[in-house]
């Protein structure tokens, strides 16, 4: 029986005392169960061709889906007080929020507040509202301006305890959805948090360049700002696992103006792909996924990036985010691919907004962090019972879930980071069931004003 490490939770600075905890043979164990053990969910395998990977921005579930019936959210929220705490309501508000919240690694300790989850109302509010956001940021959405999010939870699978996996902001968070983890020594003691100390965030960023890292130190977390290495990393990707079996792949990421990816690209900061061939051919601008999925064009495995004004990022004034998943969704229910497809759609980070769960535990990576919305459309989709659509997941996710599922369904085999102690998301799904007829989403923008738009180059996130 092997050990693993994860961080206890407790310590009043919010970096808790890493324990020793008895687990599965998985050095990084902290698994659960795959969800209802009589239910037949079936591997996938001989089903699914194509997965996609639709990647929005900084939103956590209560402030997406806390009111939607049966998921697990809440209407208030504790805010910390010189005394202690107190409840506030959760008030309705736009998607177009004009505050871009804090949300880095000290900011995500602040928020978390050793468990407590009382911190939210210290967080900054940015450029456009400085100083805490006091009551602001405990908010959610109004359900009629994210209309496509929830007719897609009613009709296929809505997760309500996805957690992403480190408690920092995008640049790792578009990682850890490549990679599983951000993990830069053999010791693994010592992982990437926040972002560069430059742009680009990649390989083509000026060599003064320095990542920041959380490193495991006795009993203790340790932030190293700006002390770690050059943002053009070397460790493996799912990428490596896809080449290595001939399984297809494509990174969709809006265009920036000198060509580099900019924030966009994971894999600009991935050496292996961002100095050779598949930098040109297998990193492709986002414009191109439509015409891919009418065709039929779609590859094994997908990520898609949205342009900033898409992308529910808040502060950009926008509301077509929801419009433009449903637009993604469409293409691919309207393609001849449809029936052996599945697109997962999940949001990087948290944004500094208000979530009343807890993560679950903490790792000596800087993780878990805060729960953020997933949802999971294909024609195997699981519904509540036979012929009812719309399926709650209770189950605990990280974005190494996500790995996990292509993995298996693939026959990759294990990167070897989060993914081997996540719990798969292929109970998300009912691989027995014939396959689903598509109806498409309803939205307030077409497919053909988001073929029309022209690029922003602004980028999604500077955190």
């Amino acid at each position: 029986m092997s050990r693993a490490l994860a961080i206890a939770r407790g310590a009043a600075s919010g970096i808790a005392a890493l324990a020793i905890a008895s687990c599965s043979s998985s050095p990084f164990a902290l698994r659960q169960s795959q969800g209802d053990t009589h239910y037949s969910y079936g591997s996938g395998s001989n089903v699914l061709q194509h997965v996609v990977i639709v990647i929005q921005e900084n939103r956590t579930f209560d402030n997406f889906f806390s009111t939607f019936p049966g998921a697990d959210g809440a209407t208030q929220g504790r805010m910390k007080t010189p005394s202690g705490y107190t409840y506030v309501a959760l008030h309705p508000a736009p998607l177009n929020e004009k505050c871009d919240f804090g949300h880095s690694y000290s900011g995500f300790l602040k928020e978390y507040d050793g468990g407590k989850m009382d911190g939210f109302n210290l967080e900054g509010g940015g450029k456009p509202c400085p100083g805490p956001s006091g009551t602001h940021i405990y908010q959610y959405v109004e359900p009629t301006q994210i209309e496509p999010y929830w007719e897609i939870a009613k009709t296929y699978v809505l997760a309500d305890h996805m957690f992403q996996t480190q408690g920092s902001g995008s640049f790792t968070a578009h990682q850890d959805l490549i990679a599983g983890g951000t993990i830069i020594n053999p010791a693994r003691t010592k992982s990437l948090i926040d972002f560069p100390s430059h742009v680009p965030w990649g390989c083509d960023a000026q060599r003064s360049t320095r990542t920041s890292y959380v490193e495991a130190k006795g009993s203790k977390l340790r932030y190293r700002r700006h002390q770690g290495p050059f943002p053009c990393l070397t460790y493996p990707t799912l990428r490596d696992l896809l080449d290595a079996r001939e399984v297809s792949w494509k990174y969709y990421s809006p265009p920036e103006p000198s060509g580099t990816g900019e924030y966009w690209s994971a894999f600009d900061a991935i050496k292996a792909v961002r100095e050779r061939r598949e930098w040109r051919t297998n990193v492709v601008d986002t414009s191109r996924f439509f015409d891919d999925a009418t065709k039929g064009k779609l590859p094994a495995i997908s990520w898609i990036v949205p342009d900033n004004p898409n992308s529910d990022h808040p502060g950009n004034g926008s509301d077509t985010g929801p419009s433009w998943v449903a637009s993604i969704v469409n293409a691919i229910g309207e393609s001849s691919q449809w029936s052996t497809s599945a697109v997962i759609v999940v949001w990087d980070d948290w944004g500094g907004f208000y979530d009343h769960e807890p993560p679950p535990f903490f790792d000596q990576w800087g993780g878990l962090g805060f729960r953020v919305p997933m949802l999971v459309v294909s024609p195997y989709a699981r519904e509540a019972y036979p012929s009812k659509p719309g399926y709650i997941s209770h189950t605990q996710y990280e974005f190494g879930s996500i790995l996990k599922f292509v993995e298996d369904v693939w026959g990759l085999g294990s990167l070897g980071s989060t993914d081997e102690r996540a719990t798969s998301i292929v109970d998300c799904f009912d691989f027995t069931q014939p396959p689903r007829s598509f109806t498409p989403i309803q939205a307030k923008y077409s497919r053909a004003y988001f073929e029309a738009e022209p690029p922003s180059y602004r980028p999604v996130d500077t955190q």
